[in-house]
């Protein structure tokens, strides 16, 4: 098998592991607090992480790198997280999963400013069209009851994009995987009192689904996600294997109606849809 074709069989597993997410952090919220969540998911996955460096003799990043690392950190182990924990109390994991049909989107945008890539006008264009699209979508909806919620949201997708532009550029130099498990590193020293510290007084009220939550978004959507994640942009190409973000909203729409019984109306995914085709739209005058 080919590089290219391998980065593209890794970006579209990691994919996959994204798309279950959002309906795991819904699951895991009916039990647990968000704050707990945030550091629990990261704490168990910085761990894994520290034992995978030692156990592959992975040399320390270099000083230079500390800042993109604190910022993927910031992005992608505690912004991006808490801040759905957060909207998942407001809204549903179906509703939710509409902004990340801006996802890619909001992580070409950071390349642009971050990276210093050039893109065409009609670049912005389409990226107006999708912004305007979500919005007016969320308008339609029960705004007293989800407007807190769409704004975490809209949030959580601006630092993530954040996030995954920068841990997309340090995988050129660091490797994918390394660059997840550094970032969960550094951030241990703070998430692990921080989940000490907003531990439950009490587990057995606590549901199984919450508990299954709290497994997935840990070991697969804070680790084995971004190992697959990071090494198919590494092997595939950032841009083109970052296109298949575009699915992400479709599956993790089924899933959101298949797990949890979620109502998925016709509203909702023609506004998918057309987010997804203004953000392809996007990519193809990125450059």
């Amino acid at each position: 098998m080919d590089k290219m074709a391998s980065g593209w069989i890794n970006g579209f597993v990691g994919v996959l592991i994204f798309s279950g997410s959002l309906p795991a952090t819904r699951a895991a919220v009916s039990g647990f607090d968000p704050i707990f969540l945030t550091g629990a998911r990261a704490t168990i996955a910085a761990l894994l992480g520290l034992a995978l460096l030692i156990a592959f003799r992975e040399k320390r990043p270099d000083k230079a790198d500390l800042i993109s690392l604190v910022v993927t950190a910031l992005g992608v182990v505690v912004g991006f997280p808490l801040l759905t924990a957060l909207a998942l109390r407001h809204v549903t994991s179906a509703h939710s999963i509409v902004f990340i049909g801006l996802l890619p989107l909001a992580t070409a945008i950071f390349a642009v400013w971050r990276g210093g890539e050039r893109v065409r006008p009609l670049f912005w264009l389409f990226s107006c069209l999708g912004s305007l699209l979500v919005v007016g979508f969320a308008l339609t909806q029960n705004v007293s009851a989800s407007l807190v919620g769409d704004l975490l949201m809209f949030t959580a997708i601006v630092v993530c994009g954040l996030g995954y532009a920068e841990g997309a550029k340090l995988s050129r130099r660091l490797g994918g995987w390394q660059v997840i498990c550094w970032a969960l590193v550094i951030s241990l020293p703070v998430m692990l009192p921080l989940t000490l510290f907003v531990m439950p007084g009490e587990w057995q009220g606590i549901s199984g689904p919450a508990w299954f939550g709290l497994f997935y978004v840990s070991l697969f959507s804070m680790l084995i996600g971004f190992i697959f994640w990071y090494r198919g942009l590494a092997q595939g190409g950032i841009a083109a294997v970052g296109q298949l973000q575009l699915l992400q909203p479709f599956f993790g729409l089924v899933l959101a109606a298949t797990l949890l019984g979620e109502h998925v109306g016709w509203p909702m995914i023609l506004a998918t849809v057309g987010v997804i085709a203004c953000v392809v739209g996007a990519k193809r005058f990125a450059r």
